[in-house]
Protein backbone atom coordinates (compact mmCIF):
# COMPACT_ATOMS: atom_id res chain seq x y z
CA UNK A 1 0.00 0.00 0.00
CA UNK A 2 1.19 3.35 0.45
CA UNK A 3 4.49 4.66 1.59
CA UNK A 4 4.86 5.53 5.08
CA UNK A 5 4.21 9.59 4.30
CA UNK A 6 2.33 9.11 0.79
CA UNK A 7 -0.96 7.95 -0.35
CA UNK A 8 -0.83 6.39 -3.77
CA UNK A 9 -3.88 8.16 -6.19
CA UNK A 10 -5.32 6.22 -9.12
CA UNK A 11 -7.15 9.06 -11.48
CA UNK A 12 -9.93 7.95 -13.35
CA UNK A 13 -10.93 9.95 -16.77
CA UNK A 14 -13.41 9.50 -19.79
CA UNK A 15 -13.08 12.65 -21.05
CA UNK A 16 -10.30 14.79 -22.09
CA UNK A 17 -9.63 15.94 -18.41
CA UNK A 18 -9.84 19.32 -18.10
CA UNK A 19 -9.94 18.79 -13.66
CA UNK A 20 -7.69 15.68 -14.33
CA UNK A 21 -4.98 18.03 -15.92
CA UNK A 22 -5.03 20.57 -13.34
CA UNK A 23 -5.07 17.87 -10.07
CA UNK A 24 -1.56 16.42 -12.15
CA UNK A 25 -0.35 19.52 -12.73
CA UNK A 26 -0.35 20.57 -8.82
CA UNK A 27 1.07 17.24 -7.52
CA UNK A 28 3.73 17.66 -10.23
CA UNK A 29 4.46 21.53 -8.27
CA UNK A 30 4.25 19.92 -4.95
CA UNK A 31 1.18 21.29 -4.08
CA UNK A 32 0.13 18.26 -2.42
CA UNK A 33 3.02 16.71 -0.02
CA UNK A 34 1.68 13.49 1.02
CA UNK A 35 0.27 11.70 -1.91
CA UNK A 36 1.34 11.26 -5.21
CA UNK A 37 -0.15 10.10 -8.69
CA UNK A 38 0.51 6.77 -9.22
CA UNK A 39 -2.00 5.94 -12.31
CA UNK A 40 -3.76 8.04 -15.02
CA UNK A 41 -6.87 5.64 -16.00
CA UNK A 42 -8.05 6.97 -19.45
CA UNK A 43 -10.54 6.00 -22.19
CA UNK A 44 -10.63 7.97 -25.01
CA UNK A 45 -8.13 9.76 -27.04
CA UNK A 46 -6.91 12.91 -27.31
CA UNK A 47 -6.91 12.92 -23.48
CA UNK A 48 -5.30 15.98 -21.90
CA UNK A 49 -4.55 14.20 -18.51
CA UNK A 50 -2.94 11.50 -20.03
CA UNK A 51 -1.18 13.31 -22.22
CA UNK A 52 0.42 15.34 -19.08
CA UNK A 53 0.75 12.54 -17.08
CA UNK A 54 2.96 11.08 -19.46
CA UNK A 55 5.15 14.07 -19.62
CA UNK A 56 5.48 14.00 -15.77
CA UNK A 57 6.49 10.25 -16.16
CA UNK A 58 2.88 9.17 -14.52
CA UNK A 59 1.70 5.67 -15.59
CA UNK A 60 -1.09 5.79 -18.12
CA UNK A 61 -3.58 2.94 -19.04
CA UNK A 62 -6.09 3.20 -21.46
CA UNK A 63 -9.23 0.86 -21.11
CA UNK A 64 -12.13 1.17 -23.41
CA UNK A 65 -15.41 0.13 -21.94
CA UNK A 66 -16.99 -1.02 -24.98
CA UNK A 67 -14.23 -3.53 -25.39
CA UNK A 68 -16.00 -5.90 -21.85
CA UNK A 69 -19.29 -7.22 -22.25
CA UNK A 70 -20.13 -5.42 -19.59
CA UNK A 71 -19.53 -2.38 -16.76
CA UNK A 72 -18.65 -5.00 -13.96
CA UNK A 73 -16.52 -7.22 -16.35
CA UNK A 74 -14.48 -3.92 -17.05
CA UNK A 75 -14.64 -2.72 -13.18
CA UNK A 76 -13.01 -5.92 -12.31
CA UNK A 77 -10.60 -5.62 -14.95
CA UNK A 78 -9.69 -1.74 -13.25
CA UNK A 79 -9.70 -3.27 -9.77
CA UNK A 80 -7.19 -5.59 -10.47
CA UNK A 81 -5.05 -3.22 -12.02
CA UNK A 82 -5.39 -1.23 -9.61
CA UNK A 83 -4.66 -3.38 -7.30
CA UNK A 84 -1.55 -4.86 -9.40
CA UNK A 85 -0.16 -0.68 -8.37
CA UNK A 86 -1.13 -0.52 -4.93
CA UNK A 87 -3.62 2.27 -5.10
CA UNK A 88 -4.79 3.95 -2.21
CA UNK A 89 -7.33 6.15 -3.04
CA UNK A 90 -9.37 6.43 -6.63
CA UNK A 91 -10.55 10.11 -7.76
CA UNK A 92 -13.00 10.15 -10.32
CA UNK A 93 -12.51 13.49 -12.42
CA UNK A 94 -15.03 13.25 -14.97
CA UNK A 95 -15.54 9.88 -15.47
CA UNK A 96 -19.26 8.92 -16.55
CA UNK A 97 -19.56 5.37 -15.48
CA UNK A 98 -21.34 4.07 -12.19
CA UNK A 99 -19.11 2.35 -9.73
CA UNK A 100 -20.27 -1.18 -9.25
CA UNK A 101 -20.29 -3.30 -6.34
CA UNK A 102 -17.26 -5.36 -6.83
CA UNK A 103 -15.56 -1.99 -7.04
CA UNK A 104 -16.78 -0.49 -4.05
CA UNK A 105 -15.86 -3.77 -1.72
CA UNK A 106 -12.40 -3.34 -3.33
CA UNK A 107 -11.55 0.20 -1.75
CA UNK A 108 -14.14 1.06 0.63
CA UNK A 109 -14.99 4.57 1.35
CA UNK A 110 -11.61 5.24 -0.44
CA UNK A 111 -13.28 6.46 -4.22
CA UNK A 112 -13.93 10.14 -4.91
CA UNK A 113 -16.18 11.40 -6.74
CA UNK A 114 -16.60 15.77 -7.98
CA UNK A 115 -19.89 16.60 -8.98
CA UNK A 116 -20.78 20.07 -10.24
CA UNK A 117 -23.34 21.37 -7.94
CA UNK A 118 -24.55 21.37 -4.50
CA UNK A 119 -25.87 18.72 -2.85
CA UNK A 120 -28.95 17.69 -3.00
CA UNK A 121 -29.43 19.24 -5.53
CA UNK A 122 -28.85 18.09 -9.55
CA UNK A 123 -28.10 14.86 -8.61
CA UNK A 124 -28.17 11.83 -10.94
CA UNK A 125 -27.37 13.76 -13.88
CA UNK A 126 -24.36 14.68 -16.32
CA UNK A 127 -25.66 18.01 -17.01
CA UNK A 128 -25.86 19.82 -13.90
CA UNK A 129 -24.28 22.68 -14.93
CA UNK A 130 -26.86 23.56 -17.87
CA UNK A 131 -29.88 22.24 -15.34
CA UNK A 132 -28.80 24.92 -12.69
CA UNK A 133 -29.12 27.83 -15.47
CA UNK A 134 -32.26 26.34 -16.73
CA UNK A 135 -33.75 26.18 -13.58
CA UNK A 136 -33.02 29.36 -12.72
CA UNK A 137 -30.72 28.95 -9.68
CA UNK A 138 -28.60 32.23 -8.57
CA UNK A 139 -26.48 29.99 -6.84
CA UNK A 140 -24.66 26.33 -7.54
CA UNK A 141 -21.76 24.64 -6.74
CA UNK A 142 -19.07 21.95 -6.52
CA UNK A 143 -19.53 18.89 -4.11
CA UNK A 144 -17.00 16.23 -3.95
CA UNK A 145 -18.03 13.27 -2.26
CA UNK A 146 -17.20 9.38 -1.61
CA UNK A 147 -19.31 6.96 -3.49
CA UNK A 148 -21.53 4.33 -2.28
CA UNK A 149 -23.75 2.46 -3.65
CA UNK A 150 -26.40 5.00 -4.13
CA UNK A 151 -25.92 7.16 -7.42
CA UNK A 152 -24.65 10.95 -6.46
CA UNK A 153 -24.66 10.27 -2.53
CA UNK A 154 -22.83 9.18 -0.14
CA UNK A 155 -20.28 11.11 2.57
CA UNK A 156 -19.74 14.56 1.37
CA UNK A 157 -16.11 15.81 2.21
CA UNK A 158 -16.23 19.42 0.67
CA UNK A 159 -18.29 21.83 -1.26
CA UNK A 160 -17.97 24.72 -2.59
CA UNK A 161 -20.73 27.61 -4.04
CA UNK A 162 -20.42 29.50 -7.23
CA UNK A 163 -23.20 32.27 -8.11
CA UNK A 164 -24.85 32.06 -10.82
CA UNK A 165 -25.85 35.73 -13.02
CA UNK A 166 -28.16 36.22 -14.79
CA UNK A 167 -26.51 36.66 -18.17
CA UNK A 168 -24.14 33.43 -17.57
CA UNK A 169 -24.69 30.59 -20.26
CA UNK A 170 -23.33 27.23 -20.05
CA UNK A 171 -20.05 28.34 -21.44
CA UNK A 172 -19.62 31.52 -18.76
CA UNK A 173 -20.81 29.25 -15.99
CA UNK A 174 -18.19 26.53 -16.94
CA UNK A 175 -15.48 28.00 -16.38
CA UNK A 176 -16.25 29.14 -13.01
CA UNK A 177 -16.62 25.48 -12.16
CA UNK A 178 -13.16 24.85 -13.56
CA UNK A 179 -11.53 27.87 -11.64
CA UNK A 180 -13.00 26.42 -8.40
CA UNK A 181 -12.68 22.95 -9.40
CA UNK A 182 -9.22 22.64 -8.90
CA UNK A 183 -9.00 24.65 -5.42
CA UNK A 184 -11.76 21.55 -3.99
CA UNK A 185 -9.86 19.07 -5.54
CA UNK A 186 -6.92 20.01 -3.82
CA UNK A 187 -8.85 20.81 -0.60
CA UNK A 188 -10.57 17.48 -0.80
CA UNK A 189 -7.10 15.87 -1.11
CA UNK A 190 -5.54 17.52 1.56
CA UNK A 191 -9.18 16.38 3.91
CA UNK A 192 -8.11 12.84 3.12
CA UNK A 193 -4.20 12.87 3.91
CA UNK A 194 -5.51 14.30 7.43
CA UNK A 195 -7.86 11.94 7.97
CA UNK A 196 -5.09 9.11 6.66
CA UNK A 197 -2.51 9.69 8.68
CA UNK A 198 -4.09 11.28 11.92
CA UNK A 199 -2.90 7.97 13.90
Amino acid sequence: MQTENNINWAILVTGWGRNARDTIEAFHKGKLKKSSIKLVVYEEEPCGAKELAEKYGIETLKLVKSNFSSLISYQKVLIEEMQKRDIDYIFMLNYKYYIKKEMLLAFPNRIINIHPSLFPSFLATKTAIQDAIDYGVKVTGITTHIIDHNIDQGIILCQKAIKVKNKDVFNSLYKKFAKEGIKIIKKTIRKIEKEHFKN
